[in-house]
C-alpha cells in the first residue's frame, strides 16, 4: 500500500536530506505506480523549491534589518520570528529565511514600520495616486448609464508583446522545448483581441473553456544559442463597475449548480477550517446580505493582513490558512482567503487572474469574483484594498480631513467590491486547471499561470532557469 507518513513527518519536521533518501530507496524498492512514483518524485521538487526560497541565512537578514533600526535586540527578532513576521524555516539543522524576509518585516509589523519608513507594500504611491483620480471618473461614467448588470466604460487600447527566454544549456541540443505563454481571454472586458505577431510560425491557443489561457508554441534547442518565444497582440480593455444597492441581491437558489460548485470547499485551498469557520463568523455576525457580508469580509482583511512578498504557491499546502497563521499575504493569497471566507459565508466566490497592466506598475496580479443573485458576478479585488479619492486628499485642509471625505464616497472607496479597472490582461478563471496542451511534467505554478510554463521531455523547467518579459504600449 502506497503509505507516505513517514516522508511526510519528514518534511514537515524540515528533514529534507533524509527525506529525499528515503523516496529515492522508495522508488527504487518498492512496486510503484507511474503515478505513485511522479507524486514522489515531486515532492523531491517541493522541497527544492522551498530550499530556493529560504536562501538567506541569519546574519544577511540581521544585517539588513540593523540597517535600518539598529537597536535591534535579539528578543525583538525571536518575537517577530514567532509571529511569522520574520519567516523563517530549519531546514536540515540550519535556520534558513525567506529571500524576502527582511524587507516584508517592515511591511508585516506596526512596530517594525514605527522604525523604518518608506518601504512599500503592495502598491506604490504613484499607483495610489493615479487610482484616486481614476477611479471617480469610472463611478460617475457608469453612473450616466445606471446597470446594475455592470455597465463597460472608458476603454483602454492596448499592445503587448510577451516574451520567454530559455538560455542556451538548460536544454539539451536537438530536444524539443515546449513553452505556454499567459494570453487573454475573450470576455465582457476585453474585445478586439488582435494577434499580431509570433516567433513560431506554428502555435495553439487554448480554447475559453479551458481555466488557462495560453498560447503554446515548440522549438528545438540550439547548443550555442538561447531559445526566444514570443507574440504579439493588441486588445482593448473596459472598466467594470457594477452599481447596485444590497437590497438589489435576490434570495439565492441554494439548489443550483452553481450556488453548490462555488460554495463548496475545494482541495487544498478552499477548506473551511476551523480558523475559516471561527473568523468568519466572528466578521458577518448577524448580517443576511450576501453583499454586505463579503464587504465586510473584504474590509477585515483588508485591515488584518498587510500585503508581502510571497514565497512560490507550490510550496504552500494550504494558501488562506498560511495567511492566518503569518499573519501576511499577497494579491493571490488574500484572495483565496476571500473566495474560502465568502463561500464558508453562503456566496459564491471564484478565482480570475493575469497582470495587472497601470502605467508604471505591469506586474502579476490575482483578485476574485463573487455572484450575486439577480446581479451575477462581481469582480472583487482584495489586495487593491480601499480607495482613498486623490482629489479628496489632495485639497483638504488635513490629511484627516481629506481621507474622512474620501471615505465617505463609497463608491470609489469600496470601488474594488464590485469593480475592475480596465488595466487588466485577464488570463485565468480558476486556478490549478488543465492546461491545453497538457503538460507532461509538473508545473512550476500549481496554483496560478501568469509568467509561463516550460518543458522538455526529460523534466519541467522551474522558474529562473528561463526569463520572461511583459512590455506594454498603451496606444490612447
Amino acid at each position: 500500500m502506497f503509505n507516505t507518513e513517514n516522508i511526510d513527518n519528514m518534511i514537515r519536521k524540515g528533514e529534507y536530506t533524509a527525506a529525499e533518501q528515503l523516496i529515492k530507496l522508495k522508488i527504487a524498492t518498492d512496486s510503484l505506480t507511474q503515478e505513485e512514483i511522479y507524486d514522489l518524485n515531486f515532492r523531491i521538487d517541493v522541497m527544492n523549491r522551498i530550499r530556493k526560497d529560504f536562501s538567506k541565512n541569519d546574519s544577511t537578514v540581521v544585517e539588513f534589518i540593523r540597517e535600518r533600526y539598529p537597536e535591534v535586540t535579539s528578543e525583538e527578532l525571536a518575537k517577530w520570528e514567532a509571529e511569522g513576521a520574520l519567516e523563517c524555516k530549519v531546514i536540515d539543522g540550519q535556520k534558513r529565511y525567506f529571500w524576502n524576509a527582511a524587507r516584508n518585516l517592515f511591511r508585516i509589523s506596526k512596530e517594525a514600520q514605527q522604525k523604518q519608513k518608506g518601504i512599500q507594500g503592495r502598491q506604490s504611491d504613484d499607483l495610489d495616486i493615479f487610482l484616486g483620480e481614476y477611479l471617480p471618473k469610472v463611478t460617475e461614467a457608469v453612473g450616466k448609464g445606471y446597470s446594475n448588470t455592470g455597465k463597460m466604460v472608458m476603454p483602454v487600447d492596448m499592445k503587448i508583446r510577451y516574451t520567454i527566454t530559455v538560455p542556451a544549456g538548460e536544454v539539451p541540443a536537438g530536444e524539443m522545448i515546449r513553452v505556454w505563454m499567459p494570453y487573454p481571454r475573450n470576455n465582457e472586458k476585453h474585445k478586439n483581441i488582435k494577434l499580431l505577431s509570433t516567433s513560431q510560425p506554428e502555435y495553439v491557443i487554448a480554447p475559453e473553456s479551458y481555466p488557462h489561457k495560453s498560447i503554446y508554441m515548440e522549438k528545438v534547442a540550439h547548443k550555442d544559442s538561447a531559445a526566444v518565444f514570443s507574440y504579439e497582440l493588441s486588445y482593448t480593455s473596459y472598466n467594470r463597475w457594477v452599481k447596485f444597492n444590497p437590497e438589489d441581491v435576490k434570495p439565492y437558489d441554494k439548489e443550483s449548480e452553481l450556488y453548490k460548485k462555488y460554495t463548496a470547499e475545494r482541495e487544498t485551498h478552499v477548506i473551511f477550517t476551523p480558523d475559516i469557520k471561527r473568523i468568519t463568523d466572528s466578521i458577518v455576525g448577524n448580517e443576511q446580505n450576501p453583499y454586505l457580508k463579503s464587504v465586510k469580509i473584504f474590509d477585515y482583511i483588508g485591515k488584518t493582513y498587510p500585503w508581502a512578498s510571497a514565497r512560490e504557491y507550490s510550496t504552500i499546502e494550504n494558501i488562506p490558512q498560511y495567511v492566518i497563521d503569518n499573519k501576511h499575504g499577497d494579491c493571490g493569497q488574500v484572495g483565496l482567503l476571500f473566495i474560502t471566507m465568502a463561500r464558508y459565508a453562503g456566496i459564491p466566490a471564484k478565482w480570475q487572474s493575469g497582470w495587472m497592466l497601470h502605467p508604471g506598475d505591469v506586474n502579476l496580479h490575482d483578485w476574485a469574483e463573487a455572484y450575486y443573485e439577480g446581479i451575477g458576478w462581481v469582480p472583487v479585488d482584495q489586495s487593491f484594498g480601499h480607495v482613498y479619492d486623490a482629489a479628496y486628499t489632495k485639497n483638504a485642509a488635513t490629511e484627516q480631513e481629506g481621507r474622512e471625505a474620501a471615505v465617505a464616497n463609497d463608491d470609489v472607496y469600496h470601488f474594488y467590491t464590485r469593480g475592475l479597472d480596465a488595466y487588466r490582461y485577464i488570463v485565468n478563471d480558476d486556478f490549478s486547471g488543465d492546461f491545453y496542451p497538457a503538460k507532461i511534467h509538473p508545473r512550476s505554478e500549481t496554483v496560478d499561470f501568469q509568467r509561463g510554463e516550460v518543458e522538455w521531455k526529460g523534466e519541467n523547467l522551474y522558474f529562473g532557469r528561463w526569463k520572461y518579459k511583459m512590455e506594454v504600449e498603451y496606444l490612447n
